[in-house]
C-alpha cells in the first residue's frame, strides 16, 4: 500500500513540470504541417492572410486558473489569456511539429523586444544551415517580442511567417503574429503563470 501511494505521488509530481517527450532522431527533421519561412525573410506583411478564427478575440472560457494566467492549447492552436468573469483573450498560434510537442506549467522568466536569435546547439545539429546568430528585426524568426518560459529553450514569441499560425511548425516554441505578441507582451508581467496543454 505504501509503495502504491509513493508511485501515485511520483506520477502526480511529474504532471506539474514539463512532460517528457519521446527522443527525436536528430537526423530526421519531423515534417511541419505547413512550410516554414527561412530566417532573414520578412513575410510579416502576410498577417492579413491569417484565418479569422486565429485572430485575437475575446471569448467565453471557463477555467479554475486565475486572471492573468496564460493557457495554451497546442492541439487546437490557441493561446488564452485568462480574464475576469469566465472570459479570455484568445490568440491564434503556431506550435511544435510532431516530436517537439510538450506540456507543463512554466513562468515567464524574461521579456525581450525585437530579440536577437541564437539557435540552440540541438537545432543547429538538426539544421546545420541555420545562422549561428541573427540580430533582432522583421526577418528574425522570434519576431517583435519574446517571452521566455522558465529555464527552458522554449518561448512565446512573434514570427516572420504569419502564414504558419494555426499550424505545427516549430521546435516547441509557441508563435504568434507580431501584432498579437506585442499585445500579449504588454499585458503580461514577469512571473506570469503559463499552462501548456497537449491533448
Amino acid at each position: 500500500m505504501a509503495l502504491a501511494g509513493m508511485a501515485l505521488l511520483a506520477v502526480a509530481s511529474i504532471t506539474v513540470g514539463a512532460q517528457p517527450r519521446p527522443p527525436v532522431d536528430i537526423h530526421r527533421i519531423p515534417e511541419p504541417t505547413h512550410p516554414d519561412v527561412d530566417p532573414g525573410i520578412d513575410r510579416t506583411d502576410a498577417a492579413h492572410a491569417v484565418p479569422a478564427e486565429y485572430r485575437r478575440q475575446l471569448v467565453l472560457y471557463r477555467t479554475s486558473e486565475p486572471p492573468g494566467t496564460i493557457v495554451v492549447h497546442t492541439a487546437d492552436r490557441f493561446l488564452y489569456l485568462i480574464q475576469e468573469n469566465n472570459r479570455a483573450l484568445r490568440y491564434g498560434i503556431g506550435v511544435g511539429r510532431d516530436g517537439f510537442t510538450w506540456a507543463g506549467v512554466k513562468a515567464i522568466t524574461r521579456k525581450r523586444e525585437w530579440p536577437d536569435w541564437r539557435p540552440p546547439p540541438e537545432m543547429i545539429e538538426r539544421q546545420p544551415y541555420l545562422p549561428r546568430f541573427m540580430a533582432g528585426g522583421p526577418g528574425n524568426p522570434l519576431g517583435a517580442r519574446a517571452l521566455d518560459l522558465g529555464a527552458t529553450e522554449y518561448r512565446i514569441h512573434g514570427t516572420n511567417a504569419p502564414e504558419t499560425i494555426g499550424h505545427a511548425v516549430s521546435s516547441g516554441c509557441i508563435r504568434l503574429v507580431n501584432e498579437d505578441v506585442i499585445d500579449l507582451y504588454d499585458r503580461i508581467p514577469l512571473g506570469a503563470r503559463v499552462v501548456v496543454l497537449h491533448q
